[in-house]
């Protein structure tokens, strides 16, 4: 069983930048992809980024891209999400999630999800 621990969410204004943190306890695999979603109020989990275990692959939603980066710590079990140049239509809950394959841009692929943590930008 994998137990991921989202951290770091909150209020900003636009333009401001946060820093996500996602630690995996439990089994990890060298094949894991780590990725992170949002759902917006009302909406479906969107992927924002993710990334292989061993680092060597990233992928990013265009929404985030040149915006937001994906990096990991594997000493540390950690994956961790900056945002840059947040905009309001980036409110919303995000969540870390694991699945033991490469990646995949459908949330329903992973099988392992933190509890979200949100972040909400104020204009």
């Amino acid at each position: 069983q994998l137990h991921l621990v989202e951290s770091g969410g909150g209020l900003v204004q636009a333009v401001g930048s946060l820093r996500l943190s996602c630690v995996a306890s439990g089994r990890t695999f060298s094949t894991s992809t780590m990725g992170w979603f949002l759902q917006a109020p009302g909406k479906g989990r969107e992927i924002v980024g993710a990334i292989n275990w061993i680092g060597s692959v990233t992928y990013y939603a265009d929404s985030v891209k040149g915006r937001f980066n994906i990096s990991r710590d594997k000493a540390k079990n950690t994956v961790y999400l900056k945002m840059n140049s947040l905009r309001p239509e980036d409110t919303a809950v995000y969540y870390c999630a694991e699945r033991n394959r490469a990646i995949e841009v459908g949330s329903s692929w992973y099988t392992s999800w933190g509890q979200g943590t949100q972040i909400t930008v104020s204009a």
